[in-house]
């Protein structure tokens, strides 16, 4: 659609008060920052614009609301002050609102709200619709004393520095947007499908090489600067950067994330710091642990490197760390496809350039011409499970399957008509028995029997239920002649599914 205005800014007037008399505010200070460097990378003026707070007038407030259903994005400036202001939190809810009506918030797999964090808050107290969203940190924690430090520079040429560099991230990321919208990419209706689209890998600036997405783990705030460094390297390479959404605190989330993130990468790369890293709730390792055994076990399926970073002179003062990096160091599984790096940051940079080249990129099956079309495998799923589908995704495409993924979101007539087109000619039917019950997993067999009346000529399909998510006694109890009943636990185990999908390759 046709927007008025590029970005809307929402802000609470308090953070834009001047820290020093005479100086412009730190949002108004951000405002035209971010005119600037969008225009430089858009190639015309962008219109960015926010609320004076000067009014107070209940007409204009009106007329406010409704402009701000005609801007492409809004930019949050996240603050404590932010999150009491009843008068941010409307135009927060009055945008999600109006994308919604449009089509959805996100683009792709990118929002078209922006997360911009002028100081810390927790992650409990933040709107709803925030949560989900990497917010850009305009601040930085003194790893000494644990005080905060706002992008401003008011506190030095460094935090200036590390302003403009922040401040590009976020321009780049806005552009993005813009140009799809202007492109005329539709709104993804919801985070469900833009799973179906996960395995879709982004074509490649031009003149570059890269293929693909990169998992560049999450670390500790020592490493923060060099991790965001590592991430503009990897993106203006054409690599999709990985995880692009906040790692979830309980133990079981964090991995079915982690595990779905990895299914479509090529490679990860783990920053190792000084600071024992968070240990997620009901977990008993730490992140950085978490995400290289994951990280181990998505290598096992081929197509994969790893590289550990541990800066050169790494001094260490936590017993806790240290027995980190020396099991890192002392992993019999880094091997050929893995290595760890004890060495200056710019010397990881050039040495990363070269991993990139020789990483294996994700193998296709091949088509050649008069070769069999590959197995349709038809996958049902609760939306709830949604999320946790692309840990399967990838692996089950290199078996050489045609994976037919479900879809959530639409018109109803046109998804009853793409489940039945898709019963009546698929070659397999993958139900996930997840967050759904016995009730809606015995409708989901009973319409697979149904498949003839749907104009199936084919034989009726292999039909298997995966057990995914919490083990409950439900799940555990369940048993079906109808199919064959597989349990996946702890993420893609391609060995429990080797029998089945071999029955479904024979069709």
């Amino acid at each position: 659609m046709d927007f008025e205005g590029e970005a809307f800014i929402s802000y609470a007037h308090l953070d834009n008060v001047e820290l020093v008399e005479g100086r412009r505010g730190w949002v108004a200070n951000l405002h035209r920052a971010l005119e600037v460097r969008v225009a430089q990378l858009l190639g015309k003026p962008p219109n960015i614009w926010r609320d004076p707070k000067l009014s107070g007038n209940d007409v204009f407030a009106d007329m406010l609301l409704e402009r701000l259903k005609h801007v492409a994005v809004l930019v949050t400036v996240i603050s404590p002050r932010y999150l009491k202001s009843e008068w941010t939190l409307r135009e927060l809810n009055e945008f999600w609102h109006a994308a919604e009506a449009q089509g959805g918030v996100n683009v792709g797999s990118k929002a078209r709200v922006f997360k911009v964090l002028k100081t810390p808050v927790p992650l409990d107290k933040t709107p709803q619709e925030l949560r989900g969203l990497i917010g850009y940190d305009f601040f930085r924690i003194d790893p000494d004393t644990g005080k905060v430090r706002e992008l401003d520079d008011v506190f030095g040429p460094e935090a200036q520095r590390d302003f403009w560099i922040k401040l590009d991230d976020l321009a780049h990321d806005i552009v993005e947007i813009l140009e799809a919208l202007e492109g005329g990419a539709p709104p993804a209706q919801a985070t469900a499908n833009a799973v179906a689209k996960a395995a879709v890998v982004p074509p490649p600036v031009p003149g570059s090489h890269a293929t693909g997405s990169v998992y560049l783990a999450e670390t500790t705030s020592d490493l923060r600067e060099q991790r965001d460094a590592l991430k503009r390297d990897l993106q203006q390479q054409g690599y999709t950067v990985l995880p692009a959404r906040p790692m979830p605190y309980i133990a079981d989330e964090a991995q079915a994330a982690i595990r779905e993130d990895l299914a479509r990468c090529r490679m990860s790369i783990h920053p190792i710091g000084r600071k024992y890293s968070l240990v997620p709730e009901g977990g008993t390792e730490s992140l950085i642990e978490l995400q290289h055994e994951l990280a181990t076990e998505r290598a096992m399926q081929g197509g994969f490197s790893r590289l550990l970073w541990i800066p050169d002179g790494l001094q260490v003062d936590d017993e806790r760390q240290r027995q980190v990096i020396d099991r890192l160091k002392q992993d019999p599984r880094i091997r050929d496809n893995a290595d760890v790096l004890e060495t200056l940051f710019e010397d990881l940079r050039t040495m990363m350039q070269d991993w990139l080249k020789k990483s294996p990129a994700p193998q296709q099956p091949s088509r050649r011409a008069g070769a069999r079309a590959a197995q349709r495998l038809y996958i049902l799923a609760d939306a709830r499970d949604a999320q946790a589908l692309g840990g399967w995704i990838d692996p089950l495409f290199d078996q050489g399957l045609e994976v037919i993924q479900p879809l959530f979101d639409g018109d109803e007539a046109e998804l009853r008509e793409y489940h039945e087109e898709n019963l009546a000619t698929c070659d397999g039917v993958l139900i996930f028995y997840g967050a759904a019950n016995e009730l809606w997993l015995r409708r989901k067999l009973r319409e697979v029997q149904k498949a003839v009346g749907y104009g199936r000529r084919k034989p009726a399909p292999p039909v298997a239920v995966a057990l995914i998510g919490a083990r409950t006694p439900e799940k555990e109890r369940f048993r079906t002649h109808e199919a064959q009943v597989i349990a996946q636990w702890d993420g893609c185990a391609l060995d429990g599914l080797a029998p089945y999908l071999s029955q479904v390759k024979s069709v």
